[in-house]
Formats: structure tokens, sequence, C-alpha cells
């Protein structure tokens, strides 16, 4: 029992990877054995999670080479979350698969002996829709669609949208829009719940949960770690915890994962006050 889970959209700069790293280790805290699949040749999950990309293997050989994904498993420093990390060479990838035959078909083949591993797969696909987004929404029984709080996000996700439609009808008649999710969401703007209440009208599976725009979560990355171990008690942390509480009731609607315990939070601390630091790593 195990889901695949695509994060995607066209656009840059939205969040996918923020999203894919604090997501993934939000549920793998809650006890879920979860697998991030860096789809991005920017390979900004890879450091995200302070993993160096080899250039061997990887997954260009998977997609290209058809070489077992299972070689490049690494574990990250997060307790139930591995990576299978990238490097840039993975751009190749667009123009070698042109030529291949079932070429949108080869992230299904190679993620198909790993799922029984795992209970959650995520993958963080790059900013557009050529043959590696195409190969991941191929291969996922889900997406999770990060928007920015933006004047342009429902021209996107109207683009997007009609992408998952046509991968539905002609590749994996199984996909389905699990939410999309509003990002970098500032509440003293008018723009911003103007935004939030034009795509909840639109798209109702959006989710309730909103990530707020935060330093913490973009300082994160610098030091190689999720937000759930670099700031635990931080809103960013607080706000993907929510997601993931979110997204297992979701999951858990259709069976398509294990019940898992609920998350002990942190408790909240007083202005002023110290946190020890055992308290600060575990979020007790």
């Amino acid at each position: 029992m195990s889901v695949c889970i695509a994060v995607t959209n066209q656009k840059g700069g939205v969040g996918k990877t923020t999203t894919t790293v604090s997501l993934g280790a939000s549920l793998a805290a809650r006890g879920l054995r979860v697998l991030i699949v860096d789809a991005d040749p920017q390979a900004n999950a890879t450091s995200a999670l302070g993993i160096k990309g080899r250039d061997e293997a990887g997954l260009y050989a998977a997609l290209i080479e058809e070489e077992p994904l299972d070689r490049s498993i690494e574990a990250t420093s997060t307790a139930n979350l591995w990576l299978v990390p990238t490097t840039p060479a993975l751009a190749g990838a667009e123009v070698e698969l042109v030529t291949v035959m079932a070429r949108e078909f080869r992230m299904k083949r190679a993620l198909e002996p790993l799922r029984a591993q795992y209970d959650v797969i995520l993958m963080d696909c790059p900013p557009s829709l050529g043959l590696l987004t195409v190969n991941a929404l191929a291969a996922a029984d889900e997406v999770i669609i990060p928007v920015q709080s933006e004047y342009f996000a429902l021209e996107g996700l109207g683009h997007l949208s009609k992408t998952v439609e046509m991968i539905r009808r002609n590749l994996n008649p199984q996909l389905a829009i699990r939410g999309v999710l509003l990002t970098m969401y500032d509440s003293r703007t008018n723009l911003a719940r103007e935004v939030e209440q034009e795509v909840r009208t639109h798209f109702p599976a959006t989710f309730r949960t909103v990530i707020p725009r935060s330093v913490r979560l973009a300082e994160a990355p610098s030091h190689g770690e999720p937000i759930t171990a670099y700031d635990p008690s931080s809103t960013g942390a607080r706000a993907y915890e929510d997601l993931a509480d979110e997204l297992i009731e979701r999951l858990r609607e259709r069976d398509l994962i294990p019940a898992v315990a609920p998350l002990q939070r942190a408790r909240p601390v007083a202005a002023g006050t110290a946190v020890p630091p055992s308290e600060v790593a575990h979020g007790a």
C-alpha cells in the first residue's frame, strides 16, 4: 500500500521544492516511510536535504539506461526519509528521451519496484511541462500543485489543469489532483486574500492549510535541513505539519496509506523563554 505524488507547477519560484522536502519530512515524522525523488535538473531538493548528488547512476541512468533506481537511494538525516538525488546531468534526459520507445513511462517503470518499500513517494518536478514532468505525471497517483499567492496564479493553474487532464486521458487514467496549495501567503495584503478566494472558488480541492511567507523557510535549504529540523517551532514548520495532517486525512479516506499516530506538537513558548535543545530537536 503506497501512494505516489507529483509536486508540480510549470511556473518557477512557487515553492515546489520547499513543499516536497518540508511535507516529506513532516510525513516521515508521523512514522510513514517517505521517498523523495528529485526529478528537477536544478537538484534543489538534493541540496536542501544536505546530500551531494552523485554523477553516476541516479535518476538519469534509470530513465535513459533503465538502471535500477534502488542503487541511488540515499538516507537523509531525517528518520524515515530517503532521497533519490540528482545532478544537472538530468537536463540531458529531456533531449535523449525524445527518441526513446514508450518515453513517457520510463519514470513509472523505474519507481514500480520501489513502491512496496515506501508509504509515500514524493516527486519534485521541474518548472516546465517537458518530458520529465510528463514522466512524473504518468507515474503518479496524485498531484499537489503549489501556487504562489499572486495575480497570475489562476492563469497558471488553468494551463496545468489542462495538462493533467491530457495526461489522464492519454497516459494515466487514475491521475487525480489531490489539492492546490497556496504558498508564500501574506495575510496582511488584500491581493493574497483575493487570490485565495478566487483559487478556492475555481478549485474546491484547495487545501485548507496555507503556507505563509517565511524567512525561516527560505533559510532552511542553505543548512541542508528541512524546516522541521532547522526550526520546528517556526510558523513555516507548523504550516507544513498542518498540511501533512490534512494530506494524511485525505489519503486515509481512500485507504491509500496506513494509519499513523498523531504527532506530538511542539509546546507554545512564551516570548523570552529559552527552549531546551532537546525540545527543539524532538518537537516535544
